[in-house]
């Protein structure tokens, strides 16, 4: 008689992390590869055809030199399948200076179901408020039902709408405009 226990499969690891540091050629690859996946599922941040690789490492490797944006991705068993930056107002802007744009939000297909999208986006928030921000502003193509059901899941107050917002295969897309108060505090009027 064996003591032997059939092997159970086990849940993967999701993990969400801010990127520091320059990203490893292998990150850069699987980086690539979840945007690839993305664009494919009709949600690649803005991309409506694959670009090239050489052009998409590029992209990724300018977002991690640029000081104005703070990248976030998300790991499936350590493979990064998926992402979402927060954009700085410039040093100029001292009027909206309370308020940061969350953009290039996405989770491969492969991977979702896994609340990674939900931890990338707290996450952000988090980080954001750290760093003395009160607003969060973003805006999503109408057709991107899972992640505006997200947002609106997480706070976030659909504030308008651009009948022309996007061309995806010769078709008009609609966009949504969303924000969200993360530090009520901060933006409350003084009497």
């Amino acid at each position: 008689m064996s003591d032997q226990h059939p092997m159970k499969p086990t849940d993967p690891v999701a993990t969400v992390e801010r990127v520091i540091q320059e990203l490893t050629p292998a990150d850069i690859n699987d980086l690539s590869d979840a945007t690839d996946a993305a664009v494919e599922g009709g949600g690649g941040f803005g991309w409506v055809d694959l670009p090239s690789r050489d052009l998409l490492e590029r992209f990724w490797q300018g977002v991690i030199a640029m000081p104005a944006r703070v990248l976030f991705v998300a790991r499936l068993d350590g493979v990064i399948c998926g992402t979402c930056q927060l954009i700085m107002p410039p040093v100029n802007n001292e009027a909206q200076s309370h308020a940061v744009q969350l953009t290039t939000s996405f989770i491969a297909p492969w991977a979702r179901g896994h609340n990674l999208a939900h931890m990338l986006i707290t996450q952000a928030e988090e980080v954001a408020l750290e760093e003395g921000f009160s607003v969060i502003n973003l805006d999503v193509r109408e057709t991107m039902e899972g992640a505006i059901k997200l947002y609106e899941d997480l706070g976030y107050t659909r504030i308008g709408e651009h009948p022309y917002y996007a061309r995806v295969k010769n078709e008009v897309v609609k966009g949504y405009y969303y924000y969200k108060v993360i530090d009520p505090k901060a933006v409350e009027q003084e009497p």
